[in-house]
Formats: C-alpha cells, structure tokens, sequence
C-alpha cells in the first residue's frame, strides 16, 4: 500500500505540528535507515541549518511562517540519539556536504557538528563519495522504520508499506550503505568540506 499526502496540506497548520509527528515516529522507531543525498539528515541537522531548511519549506509551499516553532521540535527529536535506545544507520551523498544551506558560517558549524556526533553510538554514518561507483542509481532520498518507507517528494510525502516494496528499499539501502565511506574514511570527507567552507569563509 501507498498512501500520498500533498506537503501543502500537511503543512497546513505550519511546520510545527508535523515535526511533532516525526518525533513520534522517530521515538517509536528504535532502529531506523536513512539515505540522503544531498542533504543533511535532519536529525543532525544544527538550529542554523535547520532554520534554512524550513524557512525555505515555507517560501515554497506558501504554508503559515512558524519556522522558530518547527525548528525547536526538529532540535527535540534529536534526544533519540543520545536516550540509548536507539539506532540509526544513515547514508549521505558527498554532495550533502556540499550544497551551501545559509552559506560557510552555517555550513561550517554544520560539519563540526557531524564530526562531533559521528562516533555516538546510536550512529552509523557512511558517505558516498561524488566519484563512487554505485550499484543503485538513480534515486531519492528515503527513511526506513519498521515496516514501512517514507519518501519526501516536491509535492508531497509518501508512506510505503507494502512488503514487496519495501525489500526494494531495504536492497536498495543495502546497495548504497556499501558504497559509502564509514568511519575514519568518512571523517576525511566531512574535514575535506569543512575545509572547503573554511576557505570560502575567508574568501
């Protein structure tokens, strides 16, 4: 089963009441996957990054501006990395640490903040290199919990549930995990953007 939900409606009410829901899904989901290409996941998302993100949610979809209120929910989700209960396993493209989301200043506290969380234990973190051969392309980012996949498109959120779909999502996960840098390899690519932000930051 797919169940489609247009974002202008979910959104309806701001941003604040569906980042309540997400942080229900994420404390009912004691291990989780995620695959994000060319952003940063928003559970290690910093306050300044996620203020970007969802300042631009509303711009785009024209929903009610409470961003200050959804971004301090976006911030409390993030207990589920340190509450030791749960897990997750997530996937970044290269290109996540690339795209300028409000600019070096932001973008540099973002990536310390990565590199400050990467060895929590509730965490394994890969990235894919740009140049990587990938036996999964192309395609979008998409969450993993429990029985079901959740898939962010430009008009709408989809929730996956049917079980032949889902072993498509979890090889596909599988796919891209082995194709990603882990570890020490993963900590030179955050410090190669980090320097990177650094350099522009001082023009």
């Amino acid at each position: 089963m797919t169940r489609s939900v247009p974002w202008q409606e979910r959104l309806s009410a701001g941003t604040e009441a569906v980042q309540e829901e997400v942080i229900r899904w994420y404390q009912e989901t004691p291990h989780g996957q995620a695959y994000v290409p060319n952003m940063i996941w928003g559970t290690l998302q910093t306050e300044a990054y996620a203020t970007v993100i969802l300042g631009q949610v509303v711009d785009f979809l024209g929903v009610p501006d409470d961003v200050p209120a959804g971004v301090a929910r976006r911030m409390q989700r993030q207990q589920v990395l340190y509450d030791g209960e749960h897990h997750y396993d997530v996937v970044l493209g290269e290109q996540a640490l690339l795209t300028s989301i409000g600019g070096p200043e932001v973008m540099v506290e973002q990536i310390d903040r990565i590199l400050r969380d990467i060895e929590l234990p509730s965490l394994t973190l890969g990235v894919i290199p740009a140049a990587a051969p990938v036996d999964m392309l192309p395609t979008h980012a998409f969450n993993l919990r429990g029985d079901e996949a959740h898939v962010e498109l430009v008009s709408s959120g989809v929730d996956v549930t049917e079980r032949s779909e889902l072993d498509l999502y979890r090889e596909a996960f599988r796919r891209l995990s082995d194709a990603a840098l882990h570890g020490d390899d993963a900590k030179e690519l955050l410090l190669k953007a980090r320097l990177f932000w650094s350099e522009t930051r001082h023009g």
